[in-house]
C-alpha cells in the first residue's frame, strides 16, 4: 500500500495531486470506503468525473485498475470467469483413449480457467481498485453476479471451490441512472451522487485541465455552459466536452467569448444539431454564418 489517508483532507490532497478537483463530500465519501473496506455507487448523470474519479483513485494510491465496462447482455463469462473450452477440447483430442475421471481434473483446473475482471481483482496479489462501470446498463437478474463479490469478495467457482481475495480492492461503481439499481446492491455500497459541478467548481477544473487559459475566460467559458445546462436538451454537455470546448477555443486563437466564435464552435460542446439549435436560439445566435465560419 503506498499511500496513507488519515482524512479526508489527505484524500482531497492526494487526489488533486493527480489531477482530480474533489469537493469535500467526494472526498468523505472516498475517505470512509477506503477504512470500512466498503464500494462507492457513484451515480450522476453521464460526464460529470464518476469514472475519472476511479481512474484518480488508482493514480493516488498507486494501485492497478481493474475495470469491467458494463453493457446491456453482460454475464458471468464475461464479468467473473469462463473455461476456455477450445484449450480443453484440444486436452481431449490429444489423450483420446483416457477415462473422463482421470480427464475432468484436469481440464477443469487453474490452467484452462480464463479469468474476468471480478476474478482478476479478487485474485490480484497487489492491491487494485476495481471499477464497475455504467453498472445501471445491466439487467437486474444480471446484478447478482455482483452482490457475492461484494459481500465478502469471494466467489464461488464449482470446479476449484471457492476463492477469497488475497487483498483488498477498493471498489467503484458507477451509475448514470437509467434505471434504479436494487436495494441489495445499494445497501452494500456508499452512496456518492455527482452532480454537474457549480460555475466556480468548473472554472477550477479547466484551470487545471487547461492551464494556459486565462483565468477571466475560464468563467465565461463555465458560466455559459451553466446556462446551457439548464436548457431542456436530448444530451446536456458534460465536463470533458466543457474541457474540450475551452481548448478548441484556444487552438482557434480565441480568448473572448463572443456570440459568432460561441455559435461556431458549439458543435464542439454539443452533439445532436436539435441541441444547437436550440442553444443558438435560446442565445441569439446564427448558427449558420457561424458554422460557416464567414
Amino acid at each position: 500500500m503506498t499511500y496513507n489517508w488519515s482524512t479526508p483532507t489527505d484524500v482531497r490532497d492526494s487526489l488533486g495531486e493527480v489531477g482530480y478537483l474533489a469537493d469535500d463530500r467526494i472526498a468523505q465519501v472516498v475517505f470512509l470506503a477506503s477504512k470500512l473496506d466498503k464500494p462507492i455507487l457513484a451515480e450522476g448523470p453521464a460526464g460529470v468525473g464518476k469514472t475519472a474519479l476511479a481512474l484518480a483513485m488508482a493514480k493516488a494510491t498507486g494501485r492497478r485498475l481493474v475495470r469491467l465496462q458494463c453493457y446491456e447482455g453482460l454475464d458471468e463469462a464475461k464479468a467473473l470467469y469462463e473455461w476456455d473450452y477450445h484449450k480443453q477440447l484440444l486436452r481431449l483430442q490429444s489423450d483420446e483413449g483416457a477415462e473422463w475421471d482421470d480427464l475432468e481434473g484436469d481440464i477443469f483446473s487453474e490452467a484452462f480457467l480464463l479469468e474476468r475482471p471480478l476474478l482478476t481483482a479478487i485474485r490480484s496479489s497487489e492491491p487494485v481498485v476495481l471499477l464497475i462501470d455504467e453498472a445501471d446498463r445491466i439487467e437486474v437478474e444480471t446484478e447478482a453476479l455482483l452482490l457475492e463479490v461484494l459481500d465478502s469478495f469471494q466467489v464461488t467457482i464449482p470446479e476449484l471451490g471457492t476463492i477469497e481475495a488475497v487483498t483488498q480492492p477498493l471498489v467503484v461503481l458507477t451509475s448514470n441512472n437509467t434505471r434504479e439499481l436494487s436495494e441489495a446492491l445499494k445497501r452494500r455500497c456508499l452512496y456518492l451522487h455527482v452532480p454537474y459541478p457549480t460555475i466556480e467548481r468548473e472554472r477550477e477544473i479547466l484551470l487545471l485541465k487547461v492551464p494556459e487559459l486565462p483565468e477571466q475566460f475560464a468563467d465565461k467559458i463555465a458560466r455559459t455552459v451553466a446556462s446551457i445546462r439548464e436548457l431542456p436538451m436530448r444530451k446536456t454537455p458534460s465536463v470533458s466536452e466543457t474541457i474540450d470546448w475551452a481548448r478548441t477555443l484556444l487552438l482557434l486563437g480565441i480568448d473572448e467569448l463572443g456570440d459568432e466564435t460561441t455559435a461556431a464552435t458549439l458543435n464542439v460542446l454539443l452533439k445532436h444539431q436539435t441541441d444547437i439549435d436550440k442553444t443558438a436560439k435560446e442565445l441569439g445566435l446564427n448558427v449558420s454564418s457561424g458554422a460557416a465560419g464567414e
